[in-house]
């Protein structure tokens, strides 16, 4: 997963680069040209046909049957990742930074709104669902240390209770005899000085994690972000096609 999280994240961070090279760089003619049309017909395809593939398998019990025996669910959602990603960087070279009216440059957006908003539900809600897990399990030893303290600080206790007790008399006509106190030595404030901190750790994860729940549960707004934003893209899609196919493929002629 950590490996995967670093590959994805260098891919968006390259199509966050190229996407920047419109500030230095336009052709008008290549995305009508052969290798621009190559392009976008390659970036269409890994952009639409795993997205479809994962949602029916996801959605259709039996088509989920029939494919899971084969390949799990989880790697067709990473080779969604992979597809969305990889298509999404075709689709900017092929438009070779020609933002030049409003459906390209609303397509673009949403496009790069749907990847960004699919990698966040994909790698940081599961990282964030993993931290909570493993500060639970923090949690619990922490929880378990303390109490397994508490018993041996008590049992310590009531011992020092009982052979003060038997040893007043002792301790008294010492007292008398000597003429000062005698120095008391706390055996106890160690474990006090652990059960002390113990009880510092708990708190802090106890705090992390209600934080880590608040947080995942207002990240969870991303899934239906990005649900969104592959509608209105797809939309988009369909429409820019269509003025392609409408207004002529020069590369046809």
């Amino acid at each position: 997963m950590k490996n995967e999280r670093t590959i994805i994240g260098g891919l968006l961070l390259f199509q966050l680069v190229l996407w920047l090279g419109f500030l230095f760089h336009h052709s008008p003619r290549f995305p009508g040209s052969l290798t621009g049309g190559i392009l976008g017909v390659l970036g269409v395809l890994l952009m639409i046909f795993p997205p479809l593939i994962y949602s029916a398998v996801k959605r259709i019990e039996r088509f989920k049957q029939f494919v899971t025996k084969r390949i799990s669910l989880g790697t067709l959602l990473t080779g969604h990742v992979y597809t969305g990603i990889v298509g999404s960087i075709l689709g900017i070279l092929h438009s070779a930074h020609h933002f030049q009216n409003n459906l390209g440059i609303w397509l673009t957006t949403m496009m790069l709104l749907t990847v960004f908003s699919g990698f966040v539900g994909r790698y940081y809600l599961a990282y964030a669902s993993m931290e909570v897990r493993e500060k639970k399990e923090l949690l619990n030893s922490l929880a378990t240390e303390y109490n397994q303290l508490m018993a041996k600080l008590d049992r310590q206790q009531t011992a020092e209770i009982a052979y003060i007790a038997s040893h007043n008399v002792v301790s008294r006509a010492l007292n008398s005899f000597v003429g000062t106190e005698p120095a008391i030595v706390d055996p106890s404030a160690p474990l006090m000085l652990r059960a002390e901190r113990l009880t510092e750790s708990i708190a802090d994860v106890e705090y992390a994690i209600a934080m880590h729940d608040v947080l995942k549960r207002r990240t969870t707004y991303w899934l239906v972000a990005h649900i969104a934003t592959s509608s209105v893209f797809y939309v988009l899609l369909v429409f820019h096609i269509w003025s392609a196919i409408y207004f002529g493929l020069r590369w046809f002629n």
